[in-house]
């Protein structure tokens, strides 16, 4: 084997197990903010906002300290500012807050798995930018998908939605913040590196969101298990899972990060089955392997590497 091959198959297995480190805290994290929105009556704005500015400034103390970063530079070309304020707003921000408000109108195993349309978006996405025909692979895919979401959102009946309209619409519109998280900053990521960039975005963001919620206007009540939850998900589902994740996108494409990230909706689910007792019926399994099929069907592409 050469040394390329055998350097691009190291680099491809650290893209996968960084993403599937993402993919699993990501599942945690959901699952125990349903529980902060439910046993506790947090509301998702006030989490979403401390989860960004505590996140983001220690994201940043570490890229300056620990790292040597300028985490200055970023602000000093025009262009690369306006791509990472979309970034933040319309990536970090927005793919945060859709999330959290599906999993408070709903529960984290349907609002994971909503959001885990994202790779379908993603793929005709790119088909259409590369004007390049959808394969007969990829329409089997959307195909599955939309079976999918029809079994998770009807329980099979054309009657009615067997989860609220806002559910619905906070699900798929985490979808699409998800799908522009992934594409939007690949050049920002290549340039400035992943500590800086999710870093900044998530500081930006966390201020943004300020002035439509203050981190000082609190609902809810807090108890021990409050306290250890919010800490997991600053901590290991933002901090340490977003790095992950855009750490990942050195090594692998977007698409195959999100097609790979599809333990996630898996862990969501299952664990809030098990912890707190959501009720999942054989048609809600059956749509979820759906949309899970199709995550699994588009990761499977030729990775040719000349010897």
């Amino acid at each position: 084997m050469s040394t390329n091959k055998i350097a691009l198959s190291n680099s491809r297995t650290k893209g996968i197990i960084l993403v599937l480190i993402a993919a699993i805290l990501w599942g945690i994290s959901g699952t125990v903010a349903q529980f902060l929105f439910q046993r506790n009556h947090f509301s998702p704005e006030w989490l979403v906002v401390v989860r960004l500015l505590f996140s983001g400034i220690i994201l940043l103390i570490f890229a300056s300290l620990k790292e040597k970063k300028n985490i200055g530079e970023i602000w000093k070309n025009k262009k690369d500012v306006i791509s990472l304020f979309l970034f933040s707003i319309f990536g970090m921000l927005a793919v945060q807050y859709t999330y959290f408000a599906a999993i408070k109108n709903s529960n984290a195993a349907t609002a994971t798995i909503l959001q885990y349309l994202a790779p379908v978006i993603i793929t005709w996405y790119l088909a259409m930018r590369l004007k390049k025909m959808p394969t007969a692979k990829e329409i089997f895919a959307v195909i599955l998908a939309l079976v999918g979401t029809f079994l998770l959102v009807t329980h099979g009946t054309i009657k009615g939605l067997s989860i609220t309209g806002w559910a619905l619409f906070w699900g798929l519109a985490s979808a699409f913040a998800l799908a522009f998280y992934s594409l939007q900053p690949q050049n920002l990521l290549k340039k400035y590196g992943s500590t800086i960039v999710v870093g900044w975005g998530m500081l930006i963001g966390g201020i943004c969101f300020s002035f439509i919620n203050s981190p000082f206007h609190f609902q809810g009540h807090w108890s021990i298990s409050a306290y250890f939850a919010v800490i997991f998900i600053v901590i290991f589902g933002t901090l340490i899972a977003f790095y992950c994740y855009l750490e990942s996108l050195k090594y692998i494409n977007a698409s195959e990060s999100s097609l790979l990230a599809c333990v996630e909706p898996l862990s969501a689910a299952v664990l809030s089955v098990i912890w707190l007792n959501v009720n999942f019926e054989l048609v809600d399994w059956i749509g979820s392997l759906c949309i899970i099929s199709t995550i699994v069907i588009l990761s499977i592409t030729d990775h040719k590497v000349e010897a």
